[in-house]
């Protein structure tokens, strides 16, 4: 599948034989997609988004009506629904475990978590990737890393200013370049790992496996989740990038 934003490219808005609408048909594309432009947030909303950041390492298991109270105390005051708008930009939710009571369907890219009671005894067994917001002193930036969960050993990593599949594939790409293909791959249910250009060259891999967190359990993936904890408080939040 062609990104999105190779597809928008592909609309040619002068064309005489197929209207715009005929376009983003063939190419499958909302209209509302083609013509939306990314509102910048403001610098109040970055300031709320770097405090609950803080808060999130601390306590994951924060939902909004502890965010709304918790940045009340702060002096800052927000409803539940401006909380969980910059939680989603963040790409953060609440640590929780849920009843299982329904089985993934695999057809939509679900996958089971694979490392329960397993032993990692050797380096490229089994990786952990994951996305993380990291905070800048005019904005904010996504960091994704690969940890080799036997080592502890950030095998790749890569920074962009939006979350799309092909930087999350380029990165595992360059990981694999530099250190070999891993038996297992490890991510949460993250709509770019659940993507069909990452699925897809995974399972191009042959020999890597594709496993995933169980729905809002960030602690199966707590290898990574830790080390992004580690370089915010030992390195981003004492010297803002």
């Amino acid at each position: 599948m062609i990104p999105l934003k190779q597809r928008k490219g592909l609309v040619n808005k002068e064309d005489p034989d197929f209207s715009v609408s005929q376009q983003c048909e063939i190419l499958s594309i909302h209209r509302s997609a083609l013509y939306y432009k990314p509102k910048e947030v403001s610098k109040k909303d970055m300031q709320i988004m770097e405090l609950m950041d803080r808060m999130y390492q601390e306590d994951p298991t924060r939902g909004t009506r502890r965010y709304c109270a918790d940045l009340a105390l702060e002096g800052i005051k927000i409803g539940r629904d401006k909380a969980r708008s910059l939680m989603r930009i963040m790409c953060i939710m609440a640590v929780y475990c849920k009843a299982r009571t329904t089985v993934i369907d695999p057809g939509k890219y679900k996958y089971p978590y694979l490392l329960r009671n397993r032993i990692i005894d050797r380096p490229n067994q089994a990786w952990g990737i994951d996305i993380s917001y990291i905070p800048m002193k005019n904005g904010f930036m996504y960091l994704c890393a690969i940890i080799d969960l036997h080592s502890r050993y950030i095998v790749g990593w890569s920074i962009s200013n939006s979350m799309e599949a092909a930087w999350v594939v380029q990165t595992v790409q360059e990981a694999i370049r530099n250190y070999g293909k891993p038996d297992i791959i490890n991510s949460d249910q993250g709509v770019q790992f659940t993507s069909n250009e990452y699925v897809n060259y995974i399972k191009s891999l042959r020999t890597v496996k594709i496993s995933m967190d169980g729905k809002g359990r960030a602690t199966d993936n707590a290898q990574i989740e830790r080390w992004f904890r580690t370089i915010k408080y030992d390195k981003i939040y004492l010297n803002p990038p």
